[in-house]
């Protein structure tokens, strides 16, 4: 009898471990007395009575064919360490976890294939070219001797944001086609479009870029006419869309059915080195890079010099036997003031021309009818020539044209004796 285990309250003996299943059972408490004990802690207990299981269970909640996938509370964890709160059972015992994984057993996860690393735009000898050859294009762009077998596609661009290329973009696409030249202006800022409201049809726009490019519309239901200037269209940006968007091969089948239907393709790119802005300038034959006569501006528009005539597909094809020429880059300064390049308050334009070292293209001065054609919708060029603002857009569409033209507004101008007085 001294060797005997005795059995606990709950009937099970303390000596023995719980995996020993005959002794067990025998000892086990008759489902009567189990089920009285379920019966008098169920007011006290924290779950609700429709937890509680039947009678019929009891013998499976102890152990014996609990079913698969069933979860183990802490009072059958207790009770089969030989404590716990007098046999009191909420769930089902766990099974075991060989038997779970055998009966649900997971798919093989897949591998996630990992982008290739090397050039943002992959390119080859084999590829075909949708935009036709840029050598098909390389001629002066104020020739007309020459008919090229597409329009050029000339990109609106800069490192910085807010220096004005969306307003360079819409006068100078305005510009082009008042000289009788065919243009489309897109706008490539996905996401984040501005372009319809500076040509002021913001409230026609129905389908976009995007939607053209997901052939979720066809190319002639996203172009938007100006009403305004004959032979000038847009084709909007989305403004819910991401820029992942954007393909190549996408953005090459649009760039090539508008460089059919147009002399001149003007691309609004967006700020920065990102997708949108290198999308933009990978196809372009010309690039006019704007800038601000800051020092910060200056350096990010040399940034993206740099990126042009690395990264584009001129660069790609090269100069070599069947090559092109490189992307023709300019240089628009905007917000230009010659009273504060004077004083040294601002960089001059001697020495943005020697940081950037570009052809200086225009130079457009401070003026504050800009804000107000922003807000009117209207392009700054449409003032006339009068204005400085709009004076000095027409004058860089001629130079990009072929024409000679010297730069104006970039001397102060000469302060009167009654002003130089007076005040």
């Amino acid at each position: 009898g001294a060797d005997r285990p005795r059995p606990t309250d709950h009937g099970r003996p303390t000596g023995r471990p719980s995996h020993q299943g005959s002794h067990y059972e025998a000892m086990t408490p008759p489902i009567s007395r189990l089920s009285h004990k379920i019966l008098r802690h169920s007011s006290r207990s924290s779950l609700p009575r429709s937890r509680l299981l039947p009678p019929s269970h009891h013998a499976s909640l102890l152990g014996r064919d609990s079913p698969p996938g069933g979860r183990r509370s802490r009072h059958v964890a207790a009770h089969r360490r030989g404590g716990g709160p007098g046999g009191l059972i909420h769930a089902a015992a766990a099974p075991d976890d060989a038997s779970v994984q055998q009966r649900h057993r997971l798919p093989p996860r897949r591998p996630q294939q990992q982008q290739p690393r090397g050039r943002f735009f992959a390119s080859s000898p084999s590829h075909p070219f949708v935009l036709s050859h840029p050598s098909e294009v390389d001629h002066s762009p104020g020739a007309t001797d020459e008919t090229p077998s597409r329009g050029r596609i000339v990109c609106i661009t800069s490192g910085k944001g807010g220096v004005g290329k969306t307003t360079s973009a819409a006068s100078f696409a305005t510009g082009l086609a008042q000289r009788g030249r065919s243009t489309c202006v897109v706008d490539f800022d996905i996401g984040l479009r501005n372009l319809d409201i500076h040509l002021g049809v913001e409230r026609r726009v129905v389908f976009d870029l995007v939607h053209v490019l997901q052939e979720e519309c066809t190319l002639g239901q996203a172009l938007i006419k100006d009403k305004k200037v004959e032979g000038l269209s847009m084709l909007a940006a989305s403004q819910t869309r991401d820029k992942e968007a954007l393909t190549m091969e996408g953005v090459e089948r649009v760039l090539g059915e508008l460089a059919e239907r147009f002399d001149y393709v003007v691309l609004d790119s967006p700020a920065g080195i990102e997708s949108g802005a290198r999308h933009a300038m990978f196809f372009c034959d010309d690039a006019i890079v704007v800038t601000n006569p800051e020092l910060s501006s200056c350096r990010d528009a040399d940034k993206m010099i740099g990126f042009v005539s690395s990264r584009s597909r001129r660069a790609e094809i090269g100069d070599g036997k069947d090559g092109c020429a490189a992307v023709s880059q300019t240089l628009l300064i905007t917000r230009y003031d010659p009273v504060r390049a004077e004083a040294e308050e601002s960089l001059a334009i001697t020495d943005m021309k020697e940081l950037l070292g570009l052809p200086v293209i225009g130079v457009i001065p401070e003026s504050r009818d800009v804000l107000t054609c922003t807000n009117v919708g209207k392009p700054v060029i449409s003032l006339g020539e009068e204005n400085p603002a709009a004076g000095a857009y027409m004058d860089m569409v001629d130079r990009f044209l072929g024409e000679e033209k010297e730069l104006r507004f970039v001397a102060p101008e000469p302060v009167s004796f009654f002003k130089r007085i007076f005040g």
